[in-house]
């Protein structure tokens, strides 16, 4: 482990940590001295990451856990505080989105799936992690958002939905916890060069819709992400507790992406006809 970092002696649990995001927070946890469990449900990918993340002096662990599943919750809770010998940091990674259709056509057992890995599954993470973020003397949750909670995403079905939710419950358990040490806040990235948004063409309209609301231009990376969660999570932010932050080259001033060109629907079918007799 790298002595002298801001994260030093700090336990951290980065759910969803194989991948994009996730990893990247992993990354910069450790490089700042954490002892970082990485947990997600493909355990093949996870020890890919933690191999390719294993930096001289860096600590890198893996367990597997799906968030939606309370025992893989508290299993990979524990296994971070056995390991590391404390919790004092967790990101809240893990996540997804769903079925792109206007509300009157949305798959209800798909818009429930989605709410549950994405609300659920930051519940869960709270509700177990938030005794022993106590009985640490105190540390920071870190939720992962997006600006599909605050600017309209139409056809984005229970995403949006999801991620205001989130911020709702970080405000809420940041003041619930507050009074033992415990801090709550959540990031909202925008577009960012993961996996996922590969299948997204740079040269379609639903990518120049967001780039020309982006004051800044371009799309963030994910260290830009784990840059802004390693500082929610360290001393420099202790009295920073219950806000959501936009990690958006400012995009979050504008309106959302217009996804609608990826449901292949007409416009009648994009929005609701009904008669009344």
């Amino acid at each position: 482990m790298r002595s002298g970092g801001l994260l030093e002696d700090h336990g951290v649990l980065v759910t969803g940590g194989g991948t994009g995001i996730g990893r990247a927070c992993a990354a910069e946890a450790a490089r700042q001295g954490a002892k970082v469990m990485i947990c997600g449900r493909t355990r093949s990918r996870l020890e890919e990451a933690a191999s390719s993340l294993a930096e001289a002096g860096t600590e890198i662990e893996v367990t597997t856990a799906d968030v939606t599943v309370e025992t893989d919750v508290v299993a990979a809770v524990d296994a971070t505080v056995t390991w590391a010998g404390n919790l004092k940091g967790v990101v809240a990674n893990a996540g997804g989105g769903g079925m792109l259709a206007p509300y009157h056509l949305q798959d209800v057992a798909e818009f429930r799936r989605v709410l549950d890995l994405n609300v659920v599954g930051t519940m869960l993470c709270v509700k177990h992690a938030a005794p022993r973020l106590v009985a640490a003397g105190g540390g920071s949750f870190v939720g992962m958002s997006s600006i599909a909670a605050t600017a309209p995403h139409p056809v984005f079905g229970a995403y949006p939905v999801s991620k205001a939710a989130i911020d709702s419950m970080m405000r809420n358990a940041a003041d619930e916890y507050g009074p033992a040490g415990v801090r709550f806040n959540s990031v909202q990235p925008g577009f960012v060069t993961t996996e996922l948004m590969e299948g997204i063409p740079r040269d379609s309209s639903v990518f120049e819709s967001y780039v020309a609301n982006t004051p800044l231009g371009g799309v963030s990376a994910p260290e830009d992400v784990a840059s802004v969660v390693a500082f929610l999570l360290g001393p420099a932010s202790a009295r920073i507790t219950g806000q959501a932050v936009a990690v958006d080259g400012g995009h979050n001033l504008r309106s959302g992406p217009d996804f609608r060109p990826f449901t292949g629907l007409s416009p009648d079918q994009l929005v609701a006809r009904a008669t009344v007799e």
